[in-house]
């Protein structure tokens, strides 16, 4: 049964939320090629206005260079580098950090204009303001996170706090994916068929989950042990998978046992979202069981250029386009949890 437009929709405001999933998803792959290529520490402080231009002088280039010489990860990793290697790693995160701030202005100018002009509906404004809040947030996250790395001898920033940052950009990205399919299908009413919405919710979480088991792979540099695939050491549970006390520690601080989480939790979404696909294909919703084919191609695509990536021991453009890969199968589990929360949906015209 296809719902009733409840809301009136506006074209700019579709096209500016297209505009900023686009930045958001570009956000989450610069962040990934900053880390991978170790430029995250690079900036030692948190200039939110003045940080805002590079060094323009050669004194303050050395002044930059000295800074950064003076953290742990420079003598640890990049003891001979040169002024020319610390600018190319400088303009990695200085790049970064830009964007970070063109999407907070991007989104906040045109907010409050749609807001004075009414092209939010009133019942939906809140959401919108709660996305700014939380843009917002994620910059301070972002610091949080750079800054456990610049102290006690670490080389490396904390895997918890790159989890977090990593798990707030998705969220970041589903809500104004969800906002703008919303908006362009004049915020439709909700489905009443709920055994599907409850299996959709499951397989969402378990993305969502596995995204930032991805970051504790990535913070623990996990993926550059255990290079061998179906099996680990030898075995299906690899030697020392609860070596570690207290027990919960393991899950985040215990290389082999997060690389075998990752690796679980990446089949598990593979079997769920075959569940899904069969019970929305005996439902008839033909949106639904569409966009789960596409969800089911990229998650077995996404495993695949896992164990490529394992096996060949994290090269740099492998690991790159795996970490896009997570956001093309975390988009479409966000898509699809959506569908079934609406049902059959139809295209709804949008007002200028």
């Amino acid at each position: 049964m296809s719902s009733v437009p409840q809301e009136t929709s506006s074209k700019a405001v579709s096209l500016w939320l297209f505009v900023m999933v686009i930045m958001v998803v570009s956000m989450v792959l610069l962040g990934g090629a900053t880390r991978l290529t170790n430029a995250g520490l690079s900036i030692t402080e948190w200039r939110p206005i003045t940080g805002a231009l590079p060094p323009l002088s050669d004194a303050a280039w050395a002044s930059e260079f000295g800074k950064y010489q003076q953290i742990p990860e420079f003598s640890a990793e990049h003891p001979g580098m040169d002024l020319a290697g610390f600018k190319f790693i400088y303009f990695m995160e200085w790049s970064h950090r830009q964007l970070g701030r063109l999407i907070g202005l991007v989104y906040f100018v045109p907010l409050v204009l749609f807001l004075r002009n009414k092209k939010i509906p009133s019942g939906k404004r809140g959401r919108f303001v709660a996305i700014l809040l939380l843009i917002g947030v994620q910059g301070a996250i972002g610091w949080w996170m750079v800054a456990s790395g610049l102290v006690h001898d670490r080389v490396d920033v904390s895997q918890y706090r790159l989890a977090v940052h990593l798990g707030t950009a998705f969220f970041i990205l589903a809500l104004l994916l969800w906002t703008w399919l919303d908006n362009r299908q004049n915020w439709p009413e909700k489905s009443s068929v709920v055994k599907i919405q409850k299996r959709t919710r499951v397989l969402f979480i378990l993305v969502f989950l596995q995204v930032l088991a991805g970051a504790l792979v990535a913070g623990t540099h996990a993926g550059l042990t255990y290079n061998t695939w179906p099996l680990m050491d030898g075995g299906v549970v690899p030697r020392g998978y609860l070596a570690q006390s207290p027990l919960w520690i393991n899950v985040f601080e215990n290389i082999a046992n997060i690389q075998f989480n990752h690796r679980m939790l990446g089949y598990a979404v593979f079997l769920m979202a075959i569940w899904v696909w069969v019970s929305a294909k005996r439902l008839g919703n033909i949106a639904m069981h569409q966009v789960l084919g596409l969800l089911l191609i990229a998650i077995f695509a996404q495993i695949a250029l896992g164990v490529i990536t394992l096996l060949y021991v994290v090269p740099l453009k492998l690991a790159l386009v795996h970490q896009a890969g997570a956001i093309v199968v975390f988009m479409l589990a966000a898509w699809t949890l959506r569908t079934s929360k609406y049902g059959i949906i139809e295209e709804y015209p949008l007002q200028d």
